[in-house]
C-alpha cells in the first residue's frame, strides 16, 4: 500500500492540554507518527513518498474561508498580543455558546480563538497551520493516487482531523483530512462516496461537514457519547437532515466493549456503506480502540487490527485510510500497520 507522510508533522508539537480540570502533557504527540512509519519501514509494507503541492482551493471545499484566514495567522497574532507568548502555546478558554452570537468577527484574538474552537485540550503552537496544511496535501494526494488506480493509500499525518469541522478546530484537530479527502474524490468525479470512522471518539466534525449531503456516507463505530468525548454528537438517532437524511449512521457503543461486539457494530457500518452505493471510501484509522489506551476505554487487541483490515478490504473500494487516533504510543505502530496490512493480505499473514 501507498504511504504518503507528512514529514512537516513533528512542526506541531503541544506542550500541554487541559484534561479533566488540570494541565497535563499532550496525549497527541509527534512519536505516535514516528512509531507507525518504523512500523511501515519494518515490514515493507510498501512505498513511501512525500506529498504533492496543492493550493488551499481543496482544502476551502470543506473548511470556511474566514476560518483558514484565523489559522494561518493565529500564531502570529498570538505573539504580538505577548512577545514572551512565543514560549507558551495558544489554549482557548472562553466560546460562544448557545444565545451568543457568532457571524461578528471579533478583533480581540483571544475571542476569535473561541469562536473558531471548542476545548481546551487543543494547544495551538508555531507549526500547527504548516503541520496541518501539508497533512491535508498528504489527504490529497493519497486521494489522487488512488483516482490514477491505486487500491488504497494512507495518509500518514498528525496532527489528526476527523474532530475538526468547517470552521473549528478541537479534539486535536484543525483540518479535517478525511472530510477534505472525501469532497477530493467527489470532485475526482465519484458520485457517491462514504466515510468510515473507526477511531474510539466520535468523528463529530466529519458528520457536521456531510450531515445535509446525499453523496457522501458518513458511518462511525466509537464510545457512547453519554459518557465518551465529544459528548455532544455521536448519538444514534443522529441520521441526517435534508438531502442527506438517512446517510448518516452512528453506533456508539459502551466503555468496555470487546472486539466480538465492535465487529458486528463494524459489519453494521460497512453494511451501510454497501447499501449506500458508495464508490470509494475514506477510513478515518483510529487505533485508540486498543484495549491499552489512555483516554479511551474499548478492548482491542493488537491481532484484531488485522482482522478489521480484512473486514473493510471485503468491500471491495477503493480507499484512501488517514490516520486519525491512538494513544498508546509504543503500540500504535503496530496497531495501525496491522489494519493496513490485514487490508492488502485480507488478514492472512500473522503479525510479525
Amino acid at each position: 500500500m501507498l504511504t504518503v507522510y507528512n514529514d512537516q508533522h513533528a512542526l506541531h508539537q503541544g506542550k500541554f492540554e487541559m484534561f479533566r480540570g488540570e494541565l497535563v502533557p499532550c496525549f497527541e504527540v509527534p512519536a505516535r507518527a514516528d512509531f507507525v512509519l518504523r512500523e511501515l519501514q519494518a515490514r515493507r509494507l510498501g512505498e513511501v513518498v512525500l506529498p504533492d503541492a496543492f493550493t488551499n482551493h481543496a482544502i476551502a471545499r470543506v473548511h470556511s474561508q474566514r476560518y483558514l484566514d484565523f489559522l494561518t495567522h493565529a500564531w502570529d497574532e498570538w505573539v504580538a498580543l505577548d512577545p514572551a507568548n512565543v514560549q507558551r502555546d495558544a489554549i482557548p478558554s472562553y466560546w460562544p455558546v448557545r444565545t451568543f452570537r457568532s457571524d461578528v468577527l471579533p478583533a480581540s484574538f483571544p475571542a476569535r480563538m473561541g469562536l473558531f474552537s471548542y476545548d481546551a485540550g487543543s494547544p495551538l503552537t508555531s507549526g500547527t497551520w504548516a503541520a496541518a496544511r501539508a497533512g491535508a496535501c498528504c489527504a490529497l494526494t493519497a486521494v489522487q493516487r488512488v483516482v490514477q488506480g491505486e487500491r488504497a493509500a494512507f495518509a500518514l499525518t498528525r496532527p489528526p482531523g476527523h474532530h475538526a469541522g468547517m470552521d473549528f478546530f478541537g479534539g486535536y484537530c484543525f483540518l479535517n483530512n478525511a472530510a477534505i479527502a472525501a469532497q477530493a474524490l467527489r470532485d475526482a468525479g465519484m458520485e457517491r462516496v462514504a466515510v468510515l470512522d473507526i477511531d474510539y471518539h466520535h468523528g463529530n466534525g466529519t458528520q457536521a461537514i456531510f450531515y445535509g449531503r446525499g453523496d457522501v456516507f458518513f458511518a462511525s463505530v466509537h464510545g457512547d457519547p453519554h459518557t465518551e468525548y465529544p459528548y455532544y454528537l455521536g448519538y444514534a438517532d443522529e441520521r441526517g437532515e435534508g438531502e442527506g437524511l438517512g446517510c448518516n449512521l452512528n453506533l456508539p457503543l459502551a466503555r468496555g466493549t470487546g472486539f466480538a461486539a465492535w465487529r458486528e457494530a463494524l459489519a453494521q457500518a460497512l453494511g451501510g456503506i454497501n447499501a449506500f452505493g458508495a464508490q470509494a471510501l475514506v477510513v478515518s484509522l483510529g487505533v485508540d480502540t486498543f484495549e491499552g489506551d489512555p483516554i479511551s476505554g474499548f478492548g482491542l487487541q493488537s491481532a484484531d487490527y488485522l482482522t478489521v483490515g480484512a473486514d473493510i478490504a471485503a468491500a471491495g473500494l477503493p480507499s484512501v485510510f488517514v490516520f486519525e487516533g491512538g494513544y498508546a504510543v509504543a503500540e500504535v505502530g503496530v496497531n495501525a500497520v496491522n489494519v493496513l496490512e490485514g487490508f492488502v493480505n485480507r488478514g492472512r499473514r500473522p503479525i510479525p
